[in-house]
């Protein structure tokens, strides 16, 4: 006796396999977890980078948010006439939740230690600005990105372009640019001697 067919000869059943599902595992061990024929799953570690998607959406946003912040007014007091660049955006895992970083336009490029205090007082007010229009950010990201969920935004200044400019300043420094700079002589072979 043949086991019932579905419409298109696919059979619902198999007697040797007690019931299955056709594809179904043999043995009592579970099928490997959501990982596609042919390719690896990505193994749940704390310490890998942030998955291929999460960085397709965080470029995605990023590009959104910089077309935004140039077209669109924003009646903040902080953010009129500041132009600001979005440098990175992280998304979480599951791309509900982004984190913006942002730096107002030459804010931490001074040398300067007053000007430098005064650019981090102008970038707090501009990220405490931005964060203060999320909601109004979130409206126009939703009607600009095709994502499943328009991230909830967070933003934070971005601090590389103060650490690079402080690197700067110790590669410049005379006792420093002194080693940097030294002709390389190999050391001297003792069979030579």
């Amino acid at each position: 006796m043949k086991p019932p067919q579905k419409p298109g000869g696919l059979r619902t059943s198999s007697p040797s396999r007690g019931g299955q599902k056709p594809g179904a595992a043999k043995s009592g061990a579970p099928k490997s977890g959501g990982a596609r024929a042919g390719h690896r799953a990505r193994p749940a570690s704390k310490d890998l980078g942030p998955s291929q998607r999460q960085l397709r959406a965080g470029e995605l946003v990023r590009h959104a948010l910089a077309e935004i912040l140039r077209v669109e007014d924003v009646a903040d007091p902080a953010l009129a006439g500041v132009s600001v660049t979005v440098t990175e955006v992280r998304m979480s895992p599951d791309l509900k939740h982004a984190i913006c970083f942002v730096e107002p336009l030459g804010a931490g490029l001074t040398g300067a230690a007053v000007d430098l205090k005064l650019a981090k007082d102008k970038a707090a007010e501009v990220v405490a600005g931005l964060n203060r229009a999320t909601r109004y950010f979130r409206g126009i990201l939703g009607r600009s990105i095709e994502l499943k969920f328009t991230p909830q935004l967070r933003f934070l200044h971005d601090e590389s372009f103060d650490a690079a400019s402080h690197m700067n300043e110790l590669f410049a420094r005379p006792d420093v640019a002194r080693d940097l700079y030294r002709p390389f002589v190999p050391p001297a072979d003792e069979d030579d001697a």
